[in-house]
């Protein structure tokens, strides 16, 4: 490893005791005489031999074992080789010889047959074969790239030199150029999207400039903020949630991801139900979710072996890197819990954080505490919450994490590790696949274990705590008294301003609570039920007691809760990177609790994007959005969705059709649709 500044520290350490006694040792020799030195060679010798003085006490096996080493030796006889024997040594050295020619003809076989088999099943079927097609290009392209890199990366770098040199000169004018483009786009935008989608997302952009507000105001250094890191990371934010939530394609593209994963994931039932029963099911967490933890974690644990996980999270730390300026070290952890812990993460830059400064320390601890790992992924999609969202919420949180980490704890020192450092990520120490997996199903067994000694004492102690607080409601008449209750009305403001209705803010507000003094297990449990309620139908109140939000506070709640950031993670990330990071103890102290706080506004952020992006006509069909429109009064009657839904609605009876498949709702439906287009009084009498 080569740092910039630290070389003149640990290139040429030496061990100052024994070099000042190497260097007396070398004044004594000058010092003595020649007889001196005979003498000493006369010691020697008299150590090699086998010591008889004191009752033969000490005998010199070392010697005896070099002795009967050579014996062997000695006797063996020249012996003559075989006519195969010398056929196989010269088979042996041909291949040791041409061993990389050897290895290009395998990879080119394999790759033929390979793409054989790619055209194979397209001319079959293309439409069948289309993902294994989008993969195939996707691969070639990577590895075309990486050759090129590796090859002509010095002459890419002298081709786009003068563009960057001419950028460097102008961006003093640039930069504001581009800032005041990009605040006239997301006006035009809002004032469009309002128009077209209703009012609610003004509450969501509203939320997200308020919490780059707070962490502004509570900065460690608020007037040595580098903006670049800030608004770059928004930015990327903003555009994947643009990709992903409003384009067909990027939503069919994470929805289908999502579904696969889940498909995938099931196959972990065969191994709880050969282990536990045919009633398995019945234990639903201990026998269904958690085996799905054992089983992500022992295909991560191959991924690694074999080098994509390492690929993968280097490209897309690469990627933040250039964008948002952080620095190499950030980017590749930031990059690394979208698919791994905020434990394990900083492993893959384990040898350079003795070394990075303490803005980059909380960055690295910010990250993961704004993501989720993908053995827990696993886990909540089991839940029945939904893949595509908690995999745009892991993607989101990422450059969100780095924005939010630079402006609450802003870069004042030099970095150290940079990319002419030479950073290279750590490797796995399996030797081989089937070890691999074998060593993540073993290191899965502390994470389960974690995960169900977490829930069962959690649990208990919020179900003591919710008895305690009622008893003491009870002496002042208000028996509801409960924690959620008190979460709810702490965090019911917050949740508000991430774009969450008005009448759902409380019960977002209750999960927020659970999520951060408990953790994200329970909040998304929470969270299944209110879910299945709503697939349920029937009444939204009971006794006055709201049984399920709407499909957008639903998806605003998820991307909210999509992150380790809560009290018990603060002590594991605390043990964790001081066992990595002995030299930085002080610091990792100092700079946990604030790491927490931001990585809980990056996820907040994160579900700020989500509110303005989420488009409700992918998520819930007509009667759900009728049903929504006549519950709530902030509910956008100039909606497209709606008035399409109306539309259908009177089209659908003219033509005497079934309006509505899964709940009577046409009184409701009736009402709205003709608040909404104002019809005759043929449809609406």
């Amino acid at each position: 490893m080569e740092l910039t500044e630290a070389n003149r520290d640990r290139s040429g350490v030496r061990n100052l005791a024994f070099q000042n006694d190497s260097d007396d040792g070398r004044n004594d020799t000058n010092l003595k005489g020649p007889g001196d030195n005979s003498q000493r060679i006369k010691n020697l010798q008299n150590k090699k031999m086998v010591h008889t003085n004191q009752g033969d006490e000490y005998v010199n096996i070392e010697s005896d074992l070099h002795e009967n080493k050579r014996a062997p030796v000695d006797d063996e006889q020249p012996r003559l080789k075989g006519h195969l024997e010398k056929k196989y040594d010269e088979v042996c050295e041909f291949c040791k010889k041409h061993k990389t020619r050897i290895h290009y003809v395998v990879y080119g076989i394999l790759i033929t047959a390979y793409l054989a088999v790619v055209i194979a099943a397209c001319s079959l079927n293309f439409q069948r074969a289309l993902p294994l097609f989008v993969f195939t290009v996707l691969a070639i392209f990577f590895i075309c790239w990486d050759i090129l890199i590796a090859k002509y990366e010095d002459r890419i770098a002298a081709f786009f030199s003068p563009g960057d040199q001419y950028l460097r000169k102008q961006w003093f004018w640039l930069k504001w150029v581009l800032c005041a483009t990009l605040i006239i786009t997301i006006i035009c935008w809002l004032i469009f999207d309002t128009a077209k989608r209703g009012s609610r997302q003004l509450i969501s952009f509203g939320g997200l400039v308020m919490y780059v507000l707070l962490m502004l105001i509570f900065s460690k250094y608020p007037t040595r903020v580098a903006w670049r890191p800030v608004f770059s990371g928004i930015g990327m934010q903003f555009l994947l949630g643009i990709l992903i939530l409003r384009t067909k394609v990027g939503f069919d593209v994470f929805n289908w991801l999502g579904i696969q994963i889940q498909t995938f994931l099931e196959y972990s039932d065969t191994g709880a139900k050969f282990v536990f029963g045919d009633k398995y099911t019945d234990h639903f967490f201990a026998f269904k979710v958690l085996p799905i933890v054992i089983f992500f974690s022992t295909v991560m644990s191959m991924l690694y072996h074999i080098g994509f996980m390492q690929w993968l999270i280097g490209k897309v730390g690469w990627i933040m890197h250039f964008f948002m300026g952080t620095t190499p070290v950030e980017s590749l952890v930031a990059a690394g819990n979208i698919f791994v812990g905020q434990t394990e993460s900083p492993l893959l830059v384990r040898p350079y954080l003795p070394y990075i400064t303490q803005s980059e320390l909380h960055a690295v601890m910010t990250a993961g505490f704004s993501t989720i790992a993908g053995s827990v992924l696993g886990a909540y999609i089991s839940f029945g919450v939904s893949s595509s969202h908690l995999l745009t919420a892991s993607v989101m949180s990422a450059p969100a994490s780095l924005a939010v980490s630079k402006l609450f704890w802003p870069e004042i020192e030099k970095p150290l590790v940079t990319l002419r450092s030479g950073i290279q990520m750590a490797k796995s120490e399996s030797k081989n696949l089937l070890q691999a997996a074998s060593q993540g199903a073993s290191t899965s067994i502390g994470l389960v274990a974690n995960i169900a000694v977490n829930v069962i004492s959690f649990l208990a102690l919020l179900s003591f705590l919710d008895s305690a607080l009622s008893w003491v409601g009870n002496l002042f008449d208000y028996p509801q008294l409960t924690f959620e209750n008190i979460c709810a009305y702490v965090f019911m403001p917050f949740s508000f301003m991430m774009g969450v209705d008005w009448e759902d803010s409380f019960i977002v507000g209750g999960l927020l609570g659970y999520k951060t003094f408990f953790n994200e297990f329970l909040a998304y449990e929470r969270l299944s039920k209110l879910i299945q309620n709503r697939e349920k139908g029937g009444s939204m109140y009971i006794n006055g007691v709201k049984q399920y939000m709407t499909v957008r506070s639903e998806v605003i709640a998820t991307y909210a809760l999509c992150g380790f950031a809560n009290f018990g993670s603060l002590g594991l990330v605390i043990g964790g990177l001081t066992s990595i990071a002995p030299s930085k103890k002080k610091e990792i102290a100092d700079s946990a609790l604030r790491a927490m706080i931001a990585g809980t506004v990056a996820c907040f952020m994160t579900a700020c994007v989500a509110g303005m992006l989420t488009v409700p006509s992918l998520e819930a069909p007509c009667h759900i959005l009728f049903r929504n429109a006549s519950n709530f009064t902030d509910f956008p009657r100039n909606s497209t969705e709606l008035v399409e839904c109306c539309q259908h609605l009177f089209t659908s009876a003219n033509h005497s059709e079934v309006i509505f498949p899964g709940g009577n709702y046409s009184l409701n439906s009736w009402k709205v649709c003709c608040q909404i287009l104002g019809q005759p009084a043929f449809h609406c009498t």
